[in-house]
């Protein structure tokens, strides 16, 4: 029978004051019993709305429909069909503006929790495949190596010595090179980094999404035959012609968006001034908030004021209260409504004691006789009619101008693509801010062969919807190799 309650199964969170201290996850996750009775909430629709919402059209009430029978290996092989990183996604994606925004349930109540039985799936799957049975204790690596057998068996004759190379290991690239790989491509993902993951891993902090459940994911993808090499710059290592040069005959660009944005103003050379992105990197990658574990520690100060309002100014204003910050600011210049980090990360941040100075616009940063920030200048707004994103317009409020005692900024104003391919590749079209020109449906760019997808054509964007530009391409990619 469904269960017709009007709100979600409740989602067991450690206690704000005590996850402000530590990087351990937020949310904690579904027990076997609250997940199937979730499931239960979910209608079957013939109609299928919530699919349609999935970049990556997850089987959804298929998946569903197996967790409420308690066979939730069966709904993560379902879930695993069309979405290679179902733990990230399940964790990650703004699924209130996705799959559950078409979900019935939520006409009179609270939509499912898609994302939250898909995180179970994948976590069940790899952390308690059969862990009664105690015959069974590598129940997981013995699901890869089945893995592995079943992607030799669907592998294309055909297909068979084609070789393409991925630029970039994040969620886009690796989405593509598993796709490719399973159609039976010789698939190599070049990453500039020395650990794979991309933004997964240098970008989101550990308390929103473990790097064990990342690698675990990739892993995963590693069994289908996919060479991931590490430490490998495309623009200063290896140029596209070079990868043309070694036999690759598609290319898939996902470098993502790594250049920071920053504000223009008087002050952001001082010492204390990060752009989140280093900030971000040198705190989840490099472990840099424990100086005992970390080669490069980072300077964490008493009071830190973050420049923004998206999801990666939550990830850096708590991160930095973690880290060591007494006092953290998140600093926008619109309103509430307007903030467009997910309402979910926006609550927990309130929860632990982040401060929003809303309707605030930073004009200058000041330092002290050593370059060290001391203050940071700002001016009050108010919102006046609608811009070109449909958000009402900031505008200056004359005469309101204040200084806020800092010793840290942070600026997280957007990101875009690194320039380095674009310079190192003759004939590559892009946008004027930075963006591979792409084709909207197949990610063919300017050059024959040459896909492109995610962040490094989009800019920053959601995991999801990188990862729906990966599948895309991977689907043109084997269908210019077969009519080359």
């Amino acid at each position: 029978m469904p269960n017709m309650r009007k709100d979600k199964v409740p989602m067991a969170e450690q206690d704000a004051k005590v996850r402000a201290g530590n990087f351990k996850e937020v949310a904690l996750g579904y027990t076997k019993e609250q997940a199937m009775e979730e499931a239960k909430r979910c209608l079957q629709c013939k109609n299928m709305p919530c699919v349609a919402g999935c970049p990556v059209a997850v089987r959804i009430p298929e998946f569903i429909a197996q967790m409420a029978q308690g066979n939730i290996l069966e709904a993560y092989d379902i879930i695993t069909s069309t979405n290679n990183l179902p733990a990230v996604c399940g964790r990650v994606c703004p699924q209130e503006n996705q799959c559950e925004k078409y979900c019935v349930r939520g006409i009179k109540g609270a939509p499912v929790g898609i994302g939250r039985l898909e995180r179970f799936a994948a976590d069940y799957a790899m952390a308690n495949l059969a862990e009664s049975d105690q015959k069974q204790v590598k129940a997981w690596d013995k699901y890869l190596d089945k893995s592995i057998e079943n992607a030799e068996n669907k592998k294309s004759e055909a297909n068979s010595g084609k070789k393409v190379a991925v630029i970039g290991s994040g969620p886009s690239s690796m989405t593509c090179a598993a796709d490719l790989a399973t159609m039976g491509y010789a698939v190599t993902v070049f990453e500039a980094l020395h650990v794979a993951g991309g933004v997964l891993m240098y970008g989101i902090p550990e308390f929103r999404l473990p790097k064990d459940i990342v690698q675990k994911e990739i892993d995963k993808i590693r069994t289908l035959g996919v060479d991931i090499q590490t430490n490998v710059v495309i623009g200063k290592t290896l140029t596209i012609d070079d990868i043309k040069g070694m036999g690759y005959e598609a290319i898939f660009i996902g470098s993502g968006a790594g250049l920071p944005s920053f504000m223009g103003v008087a002050g952001e050379n001082l010492n204390g001034v990060y752009s989140a992105n280093e900030f971000l990197t040198r705190v989840n990658l490099m472990k840099a908030y424990d100086p005992c574990k970390s080669d490069t520690p980072v300077f964490i100060g008493k009071t830190t004021a973050v420049v923004g309002g998206g999801n990666v100014a939550m990830d850096a204003a708590r991160s930095a209260k973690r880290a060591g910050a007494e006092t953290v600011y998140i600093v926008y210049r619109r309103g509430e409504d307007e903030l467009p980090a997910r309402i979910e990360e926006v609550h927990h941040a309130k929860e632990e004691g982040i401060i929003f100075k809303l309707l605030t616009n930073p004009t200058a940063i000041l330092g002290d006789e050593k370059g060290w920030v001391k203050s940071m200048e700002c001016v009050q707004m108010e919102l006046g009619e609608p811009d070109a994103s449909g958000r009402r317009r900031p505008v200056e409020i004359k005469g309101s101008d204040f200084s806020l005692p800092v010793d840290m900024v942070i600026v997280a104003i957007g990101q875009s693509p690194n320039p380095m391919i674009k310079k190192s590749t003759e004939g590559l079209e892009t946008q004027k801010w930075g963006g591979i020109v792409a084709d909207e449906k197949t990610g063919q760019t300017s050059l024959e062969g040459v896909f492109a997808g995610g962040d490094a054509v989009t800019g920053a964007a959601t995991v999801i919807l990188a990862m729906g530009a990966g599948k895309a391409s991977a689907k043109a990619i084997d269908e210019y190799l077969k009519n080359k």
